[in-house]
C-alpha cells in the first residue's frame, strides 16, 4: 500500500492511557516475614543509582519493609554525572525504581526533589510521570503543624555554586574513595563482618570535610530562617544529622552510598534518623543485604 494510502493511527484515549498501566505495578506484595512499619513521612536522597557506591539491595529492603503516606525523594536519586560517562544500570536499580513507582500506584504521595547530580530533572519542575511529583523545593508540614522546607541543598554549596569544575574534581576524587570503600567491604563480607562505612569515618576524620558541613548546615539553616519556616531538610553532603541552629531544626537524611540512612516522621509529628545498617545489625548478620557491586568486583 503506497505510503499516503496508509490510514493513520489515532491517538491513545485517556481511558485507553489507562488500561497501559504495567501489569507489575497491580501484582500482590510478597508475604514477608515482617510486619511493615507504619510512618506519616520519609525522606531519602542521594541515592546515586547508576553508579557501582549505591547500595540498592540495602535500599531495596528497607522500603520493602515500610508504609508511608509521603515520600520525598530529597535529590541525587538518579547520578546523571557518572551515567553521562559510561552506562552502569544493574537490575537492582529497576527494582528500585519500580519499588518507588509501585509505591506512589499504591497511593503513597512521592515527590522527586531535583538534586545536582540529576540536574536534567530540573526543567521538568511541576510535572508528574508516573505518579512520581517533580519539583525544586517543597514545604512540608509536619504532624505537629510545623513547616519545614525540603531542599536538596546543592545551592548552599559554594562548591558546587561558584566553581562546577572544582566540584566535578572533587566528585573524582570521591569516586576513588568510594570504590576502596566497596573493596574494604568485600573482604569484611569475606571474614563475615557486618557493613562499615569507610568513607564516612574518612570524611569525619578530614578536618577541611568537618569545616565544610558545619559551614554549609548554618548557611541551610540561615537561609531556612529567612523563608520563615521552623525547619530544613535537606541532603547533599553524605551526613545525616538532626540539629537545632537558632530557631531553625537542621535535618539531613544522609544518604544510600556511604552510611544508609533515612530520616522518619512517625504520626506525632516526631522526626528522627533511621540507620538501616544499624536496624539490621539487630538481626542476624547473615541475613543483611549486601551491596551486589562489591561482591562482583572481589577478585576470585
Amino acid at each position: 500500500m503506497p505510503t499516503s494510502a496508509r490510514p493513520k493511527r489515532a491517538l491513545p484515549s485517556p481511558a485507553e492511557l489507562a488500561t497501559s498501566i504495567p501489569a507489575w505495578l497491580d501484582l500482590p506484595e510478597p508475604r514477608g516475614f515482617r510486619p511493615k512499619r507504619k510512618l506519616r513521612t520519609v525522606w531519602i536522597s542521594d541515592i546515586h543509582l547508576g553508579t557501582r557506591g549505591c547500595n540498592a539491595t540495602m535500599l531495596l529492603d528497607f522500603l520493602s519493609s515500610i508504609e508511608c503516606e509521603t515520600l520525598y525523594l530529597v535529590g541525587d536519586i538518579v547520578d546523571g554525572w557518572r551515567l553521562s560517562k559510561g552506562w552502569y544500570w544493574p537490575d537492582a536499580h529497576n527494582e528500585v525504581v519500580r519499588r518507588i513507582l509501585k509505591m506512589a500506584h499504591r497511593g503513597t504521595r512521592v515527590v522527586l526533589i531535583a538534586g545536582n547530580h540529576d540536574e536534567m530533572l530540573r526543567p521538568y519542575a511541576g510535572m508528574s510521570f508516573g505518579g512520581v511529583e517533580l519539583a525544586l523545593e517543597a514545604i512540608h508540614r509536619t504532624a505537629d503543624g510545623r513547616r519545614l522546607l525540603v531542599t536538596h541543598g546543592d545551592g548552599f554549596d559554594g562548591v558546587v555554586l561558584y566553581a562546577r569544575w572544582l566540584a566535578f574534581l572533587g566528585d573524582k576524587a570521591y569516586e576513588v574513595l568510594l570504590r576502596a570503600n566497596r573493596w574494604f567491604n568485600a573482604v569484611r563480607r569475606r571474614l563475615d563482618m557486618p557493613y562499615w562505612s569507610l568513607s564516612a569515618y574518612m570524611k569525619k576524620k578530614v578536618k577541611n570535610a568537618v569545616q565544610f558541613v558545619c559551614d554549609f548546615e548554618e548557611a541551610v539553616a540561615h537561609a531556612a530562617r529567612d523563608m520563615g519556616v521552623d525547619g530544613v531538610v535537606c541532603g547533599h553532603i553524605h551526613c545525616a544529622e538532626i540539629r537545632q541552629i537558632g530557631d531553625v531544626t537542621y535535618y539531613n537524611d544522609g544518604d544510600w552510598v556511604e552510611s544508609c540512612t533515612a530520616l522518619i516522621e512517625d504520626f506525632d509529628g516526631a522526626i528522627s534518623i533511621l540507620d538501616w545498617v544499624a536496624e539490621q545489625r539487630k538481626t542476624d548478620p547473615a541475613d543483611m543485604p549486601v551491596n551486589d557491586t562489591a561482591r562482583e568486583e572481589l577478585p576470585a
